[in-house]
């Protein structure tokens, strides 16, 4: 076994990732598909000569006293013609790689004098509230942008990120959204990374429905690993806005620069794409640190097997039918096709009249009697609920 394809990219994220405290370097091994030998090798090179270990990086020296104003023009324009950046990105690589210190006004002159920004772009500031959760892994966010045309094909691009480093565990050109194209490529980041403790995403397929259903295949099937699922509120993007942006970052550095001819060659800038966003552009919402400097990976392994079903003595459980129906107290609910054959648990709250339904460890919904003559409730005929989340 071995780092495989884009083995550079690959042994720049080993690198990282296995230097950060505290680890378990059989672990972040076995993740990579490398022998501990191999993984403790390749750390002592990086040690001895980070430069080597990290090919892709300069060799140029850390100071540049003697550039000449044409030369820091010409790295300045290859910089922004290779990334399409803006001049703070663009000064802030050329300080960490190249030890070359160019003001910002600087760099967007430049770049305005070679007809690469107009001259309402570079300085626009925004106010943004902005909130993180406080660690790696706490909440990812996914979800699908697309459809994205290529000469010979289409693809949905499928991306996740950590909502506390900006990292960006997932970027694949899927062949289209269903559940299992999903689910595999999940199981192939969370073989890389471990379990989130949260996943976030919107209300559209394959994680949400019209709304009359609580849980969806893939839905049900990460709450079995132990992972929590919430959905972001309708019509309301911005609950998702870390997402949204990694989306609008990508059309703006990648694809509108880029024409591929087949799917497996999207692939290939997305990968390209996705080690420089996480190893080497600066994030201004980060202080311009990497998402790399500040991601770690979890410590929850995935076994690739859902956990046993058990909600304990005394528990009001109900098995769900094939049409993702339960009955209770007299009227059929429906919860969703994606635990059909699976328990459900209902227990009954400080509110008279109300329970909540639970599936594993996750509240998925709350039935309330005390409004059930409402007409948006019983749908008309007093025998079928809609569960209220």
């Amino acid at each position: 076994m071995g780092f495989g394809r884009r083995a550079m990219d690959a042994k720049r994220e080993f690198i990282e990732l296995a230097r950060k405290q505290p680890r378990n370097m059989s672990e972040v091994c076995r993740r990579f598909g490398v022998s501990r030998t191999t993984g403790y090798e390749l750390l002592r090179r990086a040690e001895v000569d980070k430069e080597e270990a990290l090919i892709e990086r300069s060799r140029r020296p850390h100071r540049s006293p003697q550039k000449t104003g044409q030369e820091i023009e010409e790295r300045v324009i290859a910089v922004r013609d290779d990334t399409h950046w803006g001049a703070r990105k663009i000064v802030d690589l050329l300080e960490r790689e190249e030890g070359l210190a160019v003001n910002r006004s600087t760099a967007h002159a430049i770049l305005r004098r070679n007809g690469r920004v107009s001259s309402e772009e570079g300085f626009k500031h925004t106010a943004w509230q902005r909130f993180e959760h406080p660690e790696p892994n706490d909440l990812w966010q996914m979800d699908f942008f697309g459809p994205i045309r290529t000469v010979s094909d289409s693809s949905s691009g499928l991306t996740v990120i950590d909502d506390h480093s900006r990292f960006d565990l997932c970027l694949r050109a899927c062949v289209d959204q269903r559940t299992e194209t999903v689910q595999e490529e999940l199981s192939t980041t969370f073989r890389r990374y471990g379990l989130p403790w949260r996943m976030t995403m919107d209300n559209g397929s394959p994680w949400g429905d019209d709304g009359s259903a609580v849980l969806t295949r893939l839905t049900a099937w990460l709450i079995r690993l132990n992972v929590r699922v919430s959905h972001s509120r309708p019509y309301h993007p911005q609950t998702q806005g870390k997402d949204e942006r990694l989306h609008r970052t990508i059309r703006d550095e990648l694809l509108q620069w880029v024409t591929c001819r087949d799917r497996g060659e999207l692939q290939a800038s997305f990968d390209s794409w996705r080690e420089r966003y996480n190893f080497r552009r600066g994030h201004e919402s980060l202080g311009m640190a990497r998402p790399a400097e500040r991601y770690r990976p979890s410590t929850r392994r995935f076994t690739g097997s859902p956990l046993p079903i058990d909600y304990g003595p005394g528990a009001i459980t109900r098995v769900v039918d094939r049409y993702g129906k339960i009955r209770f107290r007299g009227h059929k609910l429906h919860v969703g096709k994606g635990c059909a054959g699976l328990p459900i648990a209902i227990r009954a709250t400080d509110e008279e009249d109300q329970f909540d339904v639970y599936f594993c460890h996750q509240a998925i919904a709350r039935i309330d009697y005390s409004i059930s003559n409402d007409p948006r409730i019983n749908r008309g005929t007093g025998r079928m609920l809609r569960i209220r989340p």
